[in-house]
């Protein structure tokens, strides 16, 4: 049994990893900023913190720091420290992990650009308004600090506009491969589908590429389709989604849903439905990719990946992270008769809402 003062210890421990648990997130935007995962990989097998150091053209007298910044990223699995013996003693080298190889910036499947926005200081200091925004009648945090919403604020800062465009669409990517590879009975059979709040059409286009004879529609807001240039099947659509959702044999939503608060979703279900009623496909349907927290099946750093999100969703949007009851309650308040959740999709779910 422990002592009084090792309950007490233990818990000055765990104070103080999440006090500096931000030296994870941060570390890890500064090994992007280096571009320390492309240049491992450019390199072919793992490299000694020497020609790492020559490679980065870092200070050379900062060289220790090197280390330390790669001491704390290998402690959180984004590299591996592997023994090479190119000489006669071995010498100590680092590796990419499959984490770290979702971060090479040329990979089709790379994450660094979400990972760049989500560690960018002006999303960070939403959360330094937090305390704030609690006693004032503002929607956000967010709001809060900037005086606007996310949307407008994208449209008015082209460059964090097109960094958050750029972060939707690796994640478009990342998902859209896994929808082909293991999920296309969700998506045979249709003609149509329109995506909503699709952004630049990556997961439009690689559906439309799989499936011969689906034509999609991606609607989105004017600074995000405005300049896109569409093909024979991929149209891209300005509008508001809460005003009209062109008619469809499916709806996708990815990422969509979990913005926006219980109102606003049921409004935008109801405009979903709308647009597939006519349809004369059968299993017609809305196919929504989003978190479905369930916290007492779920892994502990599965719960706490869609609990951080929560919190973002708070903190930046009008939405939140649902478990199922709560996705339930949508559905049936946009007048759907059954749903079919899907929980493969790492800390996310295919969601299928039938009308």
């Amino acid at each position: 049994m422990a002592s009084p003062s090792q309950d007490l210890l233990d818990a000055q421990t765990h104070v103080w990893n999440h006090m500096y648990n931000y030296i994870n997130s941060l570390s890890l935007r500064s090994a992007l900023q280096l571009r320390i995962p492309d240049v491992i990989h450019r390199h072919g097998k793992p490299m000694t913190l020497s020609q790492l150091a020559n490679a980065l053209c870092i200070n050379t007298a900062k060289s220790n720091a090197l280390y330390r910044l790669m001491r704390i990223l290998v402690h959180s699995k984004f590299f591996d420290k592997v023994n090479i013996s190119d000489q006669e003693e071995p010498e100590e080298a680092y590796s990419l992990t499959v984490a770290s190889r979702l971060l090479i910036e040329d990979d089709p499947l790379s994450l660094a650009p979400f990972a760049l926005l989500a560690t960018n200081p002006a999303w960070i200091d939403t959360f330094h308004h937090m305390s704030e925004w609690f006693h004032d009648e503002y929607p956000t945090a967010f709001f809060t600090k900037n005086q606007m919403d996310q949307w407008e604020f994208a449209a008015k800062d082209e460059k964090w506009n097109q960094g958050f465009n750029e972060a939707m669409a690796s994640d478009a990517r990342f998902v859209s491969s896994i929808l082909i590879e293991e999920y296309k009975h969700v998506f045979e059979g249709f003609k149509t589908m329109v995506d909503v709040g699709g952004g630049t059409g990556g997961v439009s286009k690689a559906l439309a590429g799989a499936f011969s004879g689906l034509k999609c529609i991606v609607l989105d807001q004017p600074h995000v389709v405005g300049s896109m240039e569409g093909s024979e099947n991929v149209r891209f659509v300005s509008g508001d989604m809460f005003d009209f959702i062109p008619p469809a044999d499916a709806v996708f939503l990815k990422w969509i849903i979990h913005d926006w608060g219980d109102e606003d979703c049921i409004k935008l279900l109801r405009k979903c439905k709308e647009a597939i009623v006519h349809s004369k496909i059968n299993g017609k349907k809305v196919i929504i990719v989003d978190m479905v927290v369930d916290e007492e099946k779920q892994a502990h750093e599965a719960t706490e990946t869609q609990l951080f999100m929560d919190v973002v969703m708070m903190a930046n949007f009008t939405g939140k992270e649902r478990t199922e009851k709560e996705w339930a309650n949508l559905f049936s308040a946009a007048g759907f008769k059954n749903y079919k959740i899907t929980p493969t999709l790492g800390v996310r779910s295919i969601i299928e809402v039938f009308p």
